[in-house]
């Protein structure tokens, strides 16, 4: 009972508070900004959107490929969008949080039809042929938005109306925005508490490649294409980070895949993520310290 209200209340409520804080940081001009250079919007949405499930499908046919219903759950995850976490970890890393929000809705809005095709390849190719299931993803992603881009709207008006006191709001809203993150990771782990260890002796390795390798190439490609460092840190967090409640929705709800099975990779993962998000996100602020201590 406490983790349904956990998932179905304090976690989207939690989120929609975050996402309104970031909202109060951002200006239109910050979107304007993006479509006038959209070289960072071409080069997240490949990694987001071409190169994750690239590497899902190759991570889960090398690791997993004795484990078909994991190797599912992997390439399930791949397919998923950031999401809010996303957001609310690149507003903390100091990345470029109008970028963040912009690949999110991007990649969600492409996902709705991507995710079904994607995953009945999957389920095809380990599973057998005539294997076909029909997702209804479109209600998840619908979520997802308003609980990202209508808080973050309303966090964008208010400062419109008031500049001051959304300045005035920033710092105390970070702070509570780094509380809920370590409620929600916490959250996560006592969920899983009893099968925490089983999980990650099955499925770990694979999940822990597949974000290592999304954040490192989302890293390095767009450091490889000149893109900035706020825009290198939200790419790469963008990529690595992946709404792991989702993928766990599609494999094991009743209306969807209803195979518990499936949603081990995207548990691990949901896990793993925060704390090689958290140690990026330390390392890139100290280069960053370093550096202006240096000049």
């Amino acid at each position: 009972m406490e983790s349904n209200i956990v998932s179905t209340v304090f976690l989207p409520l939690a989120l929609a508070i975050i996402m309104l804080g970031l909202g109060l940081s951002l200006t239109p001009a910050d979107f304007k900004r993006i479509l006038a250079n959209p070289k960072a919007m071409v080069v997240g949405s490949f990694t987001q959107l071409i190169l994750l499930p690239l590497l899902g499908f190759g991570i889960a046919a090398f690791m997993l490929k004795e484990s078909p219903e994991l190797a599912i759950g992997l390439i399930i995850l791949a397919m998923c969008p950031g999401g809010p976490t996303s957001n609310l970890l690149t507003h903390i890393g100091n990345g470029d949080t109008a970028l963040c929000i912009s690949l999110t809705a991007i990649s969600s809005i492409v996902k709705i039809f991507t995710i079904p095709l994607m995953v009945n390849i999957a389920i095809e190719i380990y599973l057998g042929e005539g294997q076909s299931i029909q997702l209804d993803v479109a209600s998840s992603i619908i979520k997802i938005f308003t609980v990202t881009i209508i808080p973050a709207s309303i966090g964008m008006i208010i400062r419109a109306k008031n500049e001051a006191f959304a300045d005035k709001t920033q710092k105390p809203v970070k702070i509570l925005s780094s509380i809920f993150l370590v409620l929600i990771i916490l959250a996560a782990i006592l969920k899983e508490r009893n099968q925490v260890i089983g999980f990650f002796s099955i499925a770990g390795p694979a999940a822990f490649m597949l974000n290592i390798s999304g954040m490192t190439l989302g890293y390095l490609i767009p450091q490889l294409l000149n893109l900035s460092s706020q825009q290198r840190i939200t790419i790469s967090i963008e990529t690595s980070i992946q709404n792991g409640t989702l993928a766990i929705a599609i494999a094991s709800s009743p209306i969807m895949l209803n195979n518990s099975t499936m949603a081990i990779p995207a548990a691990v993962y949901s896990i793993i993520m925060f704390i090689t998000a958290g140690i990026f996100i330390a390392v890139i602020k100290r280069r960053s310290e370093e550096k202006q201590l240096a000049a």
